[in-house]
């Protein structure tokens, strides 16, 4: 897989702020959003909050422990589903579309992952969906890591970046 430079690199940071920016204000981006927790105790109380006030289209980022593997949901995007535990014992589903982003391979039971996507409430903790990016450019990219690659940036070959 070719390196992408420190140059390229910070060029693509800009241009997401930048583009960032520009959907906030045009208000393409969810009103609500979870800054990325400073650890995983402020993600995890950030996300026991929205639980509690049952709030949903709200951007957060988080990491938990792989519980359980789901069976994919194919009716309509086809989506990679599976549960995690956070550390406060929360659980989340996880559904990853596996139409827009790469399969996170070789998942199981146990695994730690890091996410970035959008929480929707439900009376089971919450669900965690727009893992990827959104190709009609309305949310802010979501993404999951799991043993150091990051899934979901996009469906290029940047899709699974290591």
């Amino acid at each position: 897989m070719p390196r992408v430079s420190i140059k390229k690199l910070i060029l693509i940071a800009v241009a997401l702020v930048v583009g960032y920016g520009w959907m906030a204000g045009s208000g393409r981006v969810p009103t609500g959003s979870v800054q990325a927790p400073d650890s995983a105790g402020a993600g995890d109380k950030a996300m026991a909050r929205l639980f509690s006030d049952r709030k949903s289209s709200v951007q957060v980022q988080g990491a938990g422990v792989v519980t359980k593997l789901l069976p994919d949901d194919n009716d309509g995007s086809r989506h990679q589903r599976f549960i995690v535990k956070l550390a406060s014992g929360q659980t989340l589903l996880i559904a990853h579309n596996i139409d827009q982003a790469a399969r996170i391979e070789g998942l199981k039971p146990g695994d730690r992952v890091e996410f970035s996507g959008e929480y929707e409430w439900n009376r089971q903790g919450g669900v965690i969906h727009w893992t990827h990016r959104d190709p009609a450019g309305r949310h802010l990219p979501g993404w999951i890591r799991h043993k150091g690659r990051t899934y979901g940036i996009t469906r290029t070959k940047l899709a699974v970046l290591v």
